[in-house]
């Protein structure tokens, strides 16, 4: 059985209700003796986790649990989403069925799903390496509309221990480069031509977006090899990076992106692979007799995430 003492919950108060529902799952925390934390927010969050919890909730959309990974996964807190958008790829809990989902973690009943997430750190000359991380994907793209930008692109080989040298995988010329991870293979990248990947594998893909040659195709590599990206000096446009379609950063030319298997995973609450297949079901249509293409390219399949 898991122990329950204090839970943080994160509220996007952009979802009708989420207000009403933050409060309502408050009041019978406390009623079962838990201190709740809320922090809510609009627009972009910025939130610094003190002290120790047991349980967070993420209540919004696929967008909202994108950040309350990235805040909870290093500490090793697992995240219950209850969605507050349309159907979503992760979010899974309902606001009705918190409750029944909630006494099946505290029972040890409860499916957690451990997604694997991606750690980037961006170096460049004469600039002091920045850290971040993702749970869907890190996106190296044209900051301006329709240029194309160069970029290399290597993988290492070998596991973390003992890698070897770098794997020259080709020099990009595209709109820009979708690195992803199983989970996030539902969104930009599918949008890409990417494949779509079983969110619990040990995968990531390398997905150029609109590359100049047409025999630059998406190539999928084991999670524990290190990319590398170098931004070539040639460019005709500014250059930015994006992680999980929320956090930005501009890079220069010269700069390299390390995009390595982060040592935690997110682990989230009833979003199994069920919940997954479910989604896929509905978005894409697989369950009708015909497929409708223009039903299939949802927001979250056209590189936009329901926050």
């Amino acid at each position: 059985m898991a122990e329950c003492r204090r839970a943080l919950l994160f509220i996007n108060l952009h979802k009708s209700h989420a207000r009403l529902l933050g409060e309502e799952i408050t009041r019978e925390l406390e009623r079962r003796n838990i201190e709740a934390v809320s922090f809510g927010f609009e627009g972009k969050p910025d939130f610094k986790v003190r002290g120790d919890f047991d349980i967070s909730f993420s209540l919004g959309g696929d967008g909202t649990v994108l950040y309350a990974s990235r805040t909870m996964a290093p500490l090793g807190v697992p995240v219950m989403p209850v969605n507050q958008g349309t159907l979503g790829f992760i979010s899974a809990v309902t606001p009705g069925s918190w409750i029944a989902a909630f006494d099946r973690w505290l029972a040890g009943r409860g499916i957690i799903s451990p997604r694997l997430m991606l750690e980037v750190k961006v170096e460049g000359q004469g600039k002091a390496p920045v850290d971040f991380s993702c749970l869907n994907d890190a996106v190296i793209s044209a900051s301006g509309i329709a240029k194309l930008i160069r970029l290399q692109v290597d993988a290492e080989t070998g596991p973390p221990e003992r890698r070897g040298g770098p794997i020259r995988l080709g020099q990009y010329r595209s709109d820009g480069l979708i690195v992803s991870t199983p989970t996030g293979s539902t969104g930009y990248s599918v949008a890409a031509g990417g494949p779509i990947i079983d969110p619990e594998m040990e995968a990531v893909i390398i997905n150029p977006i609109c590359p100049f040659t047409l025999s630059n195709r998406p190539v999928v590599v084991p999670a524990d090899k290190r990319v590398i990206v170098k931004v070539e000096q040639e460019q005709r446009s500014a250059v930015l990076l994006t992680m999980d379609g929320q956090i930005t950063r501009p890079l220069e030319p010269g700069d390299r992106i390390f995009i390595t298997k982060a040592p935690y995973r997110a682990k989230l609450i009833e979003s199994d692979r069920e919940v997954f297949y479910r989604a896929l079901r509905t978005k894409l249509n697989w369950s009708q007799d015909g497929f409708n293409v223009k039903s299939a390219v949802s927001s979250e399949t056209a590189g936009g995430y329901d926050a």
